[in-house]
């Protein structure tokens, strides 16, 4: 799956101001209601609350895939930020999260929800584009990297 079915421009943000995990969760939540049609942020913000109490979706190297499952959206939308510092993720390696992709996909969605997870993890799991990420200094240049990983990670 491109990224660019995902996220749009209004969905990625550079350098947000944010502290804490919760504060991480409630913003991506914003972010990804104003993607969809028929979610609010609340709604999102506890799926999303009462997914990372399951365990944490750190993958750890200062990456996060927040994702959750709900019946309020009919297809897979995206929200990525990266943060001006690193915050406390509960990671598996203890170091500050600054890469949070967040996901929320339609409730009917079982395969396919793995199936992004796993081309996110996969995406993510690339040095050179977490990199390049963390260099990024405006919403757009973020944007135009993290959609064209697919397209570049092919190529190589």
């Amino acid at each position: 799956m491109e990224l660019s079915q995902l996220v749009t421009t209004d969905s990625v943000v550079c350098n947000a101001d944010i502290s804490s995990k919760k504060r991480a969760l409630e913003f991506l939540a914003e972010l990804l209601a104003k993607e969809s049609s028929t979610a609010d942020a609340f709604d999102i913000f506890q799926h999303l609350t009462e997914r990372e109490k399951l365990g944490s979706t750190s993958l750890g190297h200062g990456v996060a895939l927040p994702h959750a499952r709900t019946s309020t959206s009919d297809k897979a939308i995206g929200a990525f930020i990266k943060l001006e510092q690193g915050i406390d993720f509960d990671s598996p390696d203890n170091k500050p999260t600054d890469l949070l992709f967040a996901l929320m996909v339609p409730e009917h969605y079982t395969d396919e929800h793995l199936k992004i997870l796993a081309s996110l993890a996969s995406c993510f799991s690339d040095e050179v584009l977490c990199h390049n990420l963390r260099t990024s200094d405006t919403s757009e240049e973020l944007y135009k990297r993290l959609t064209g990983w697919h397209v570049t990670s092919q190529a190589s």
